[in-house]
């Protein structure tokens, strides 16, 4: 299942989706074992390593057969009444509100309300739940449970701010209130030739904020058939939405290619990419490029593809200092769509905590034919696989909204790269060639004088380059870079990096790009 189908009914604010929550309140009296049950990370640590020992139990489908049959208008016509959400008329600065099991969601997912240190279970009554549609629901039990929960701030409790669902992913929105990519707890063998494996988040414990609390603490379970985890998270809304989150990982059985804080995002048609471009929409991506701070220092931007074939593309690096999908391109103009306006979708950039030792920041482009598949994954992949019998610790920053992660840096950013035939324009072509222009701007480039001598640095994995040239461009008081490449015969992939450098000085990140040439036979001249 794709994430976008599971989705796209979820509240997105000014977007206009419509969504199918519901609330209810946490159960005092008694929890699975009958009474309220002391709670913290270390306890929820343990659990998850002795279940990592245990055989893993699918609970997938235990749902009544009325929720796993109903039909899309039903399920959209269960809606919770909103004054039941959790916490609400207690003067909190933040509610809850529960998401319902059906259609798309067919493994119950436990909730408990924290309370100075005890757990108590949020238990399913239907009577917090508005329901319309034709197909009768029959009688549903208090124990079955919810598909997750989305998260609401007193700056206004209208608009939801945060939402956890399905399998391990949860997102998140800024300022411009728009949600778009997503993250998820864990990547199991992310475009492995044995299928990927989805852990999902099994139980949340959320505690109760305290009058004028900045920050919502929660904690989840993660399960799956190869691993168990237990999960903090500090949930911190603002201009940008923060979230601190610590992992810590137990193998049931040998991992080779995991993903630790991987992001899901979507990418159809850009400006350097045009493969599908048949919409009547300039542009349609969540994201339009991968940002990565090195280890070492280095700052490497790498504009993202629709592939025609599966691409996966690792980044070595020890300790990272950073990565992220960003959303560059903040230009209406650029998208023309005011109906889920992908000019406003926020990036999101993973800055880990602690360092993360040696491994790859890795990239997978998915080709997809439309904008309703998510097929660009980025996580950080460690060098070591992960063994049973072990703790594996991790713990990294999440920062949600319309940011640039370079911001203080003397670097400028690429602001476009765009890709077209080559050669001299008004003479004739003789061989086949692919430009590429990449516009830069910010860092020092608008204070160079008007001689100064920028020279384009470029290296390519295969082929020759020609007619490069990097002049000024008034319109973005930055930087252009030109070049055509003339690739050889064959059709392998070849890598490319540029940066701008005047003298010694390098004046921009190292933008990376793959190209794959089209077979000979079909290289047109026009």
């Amino acid at each position: 299942m794709d994430r976008r189908s599971l989705l796209k009914w979820l509240a997105v604010g000014a977007g206009g989706y419509c969504f199918s929550p519901v609330l209810l309140v946490a159960d005092d009296a008694e929890s699975d074992s009958g009474n309220p049950e002391p709670f913290s990370y270390e306890w929820l640590k343990g659990r998850a390593r002795y279940l990592a020992g245990q055989p893993y139990e699918s609970h997938e489908g235990e749902l009544p057969d009325s929720l796993k049959a109903i039909s899309w208008d039903d399920y959209q016509a269960i809606s919770f009444r909103q004054d039941q959400a959790l916490w609400a008329e207690q003067s909190l600065p933040f509610q809850v509100q529960l998401f319902h099991l059906g259609l798309f969601f067919q493994t119950p997912v436990r909730i408990h309300e924290l309370r100075d240190g005890v757990a108590r279970p949020l238990r399913y009554d239907p009577d917090y739940f508005r329901y319309e549609g034709d197909q009768p629901l029959g009688k549903l039990s208090e124990d079955l449970g919810f598909a997750g929960f989305r998260v609401h701030y007193h700056s206004n409790f209208e608009l939801d701010l945060a939402a956890f669902l399905g399998a391990s992913y949860f997102r998140a929105v800024g300022k411009e209130i728009q949600y778009g990519m997503s993250a998820r707890g864990l990547a199991i063998n992310t475009a492995g030739p044995d299928g990927e494996e989805f852990p999902r988040f099994a139980e949340y414990w959320l505690e109760k904020p305290t009058p004028g609390a900045k920050v919502l603490r929660v904690w989840a379970l993660l399960d799956s058939p190869s691993v168990t985890g237990a999960y903090a998270f500090v949930l911190n809304p603002g201009a940008n939405f923060v979230m601190d989150v610590d992992v810590a990982l137990y193998p049931r059985k040998r991992i080779e290619r995991l993903g630790i804080a991987p992001l899901t995002s979507m990418y159809q048609v850009g400006e350097n990419s045009r493969r599908m471009g048949y919409d009547w929409r300039p542009e349609i991506h969540d994201s339009d490029g991968l940002l990565m701070h090195t280890g070492a220092g280095q700052w490497i931007w790498r504009p993202i593809v629709n592939p025609e074939s599966l691409r996966y593309n690792s980044f070595v690096d020890r300790n990272p200092k950073g990565f992220g999908l960003l959303q560059r391109d903040r230009d209406f103009d650029h998208y023309q769509d005011d109906g889920v306006f992908y000019d406003r979708r926020p990036s999101l950039w993973v800055e880990p905590l602690a360092g993360w030792g040696a491994g790859s920041v890795d990239l997978v482009e998915i080709p997809t034919a439309d904008e309703t598949f998510d097929n660009i994954v980025a996580y950080w992949n460690p060098e070591t696989a992960l063994s049973p019998g072990q703790e594996y610790l991790f713990s990294y920053r999440l920062t949600w909204g319309e940011m640039s992660p370079l911001d203080g840096a003397k670097l400028a950013t690429t602001k476009a790269t765009r890709t077209g035939l080559g050669g001299v324009v008004g003479q004739p072509r003789e061989y086949f060639s692919w430009r590429f222009v990449i516009d830069f701007a910010g860092g020092l480039l608008q204070m160079l004088a008007d001689d100064a001598e920028v020279e384009p640095l470029i290296t390519v994995s295969r082929g020759s380059v020609e007619i490069s040239s990097a002049r000024p461009l008034a319109s973005l008081n930055g930087y252009r870079a030109m070049f055509d490449l003339v690739p050889d015969d064959s059709t392998d992939p070849i890598d490319l990096t540029l940066v701008l450098r005047l003298g010694d000085e390098v004046l921009t990140e190292t933008w990376v790009y793959q190209y794959s040439p089209p077979p000979p036979k079909e290289r047109k001249l026009y």
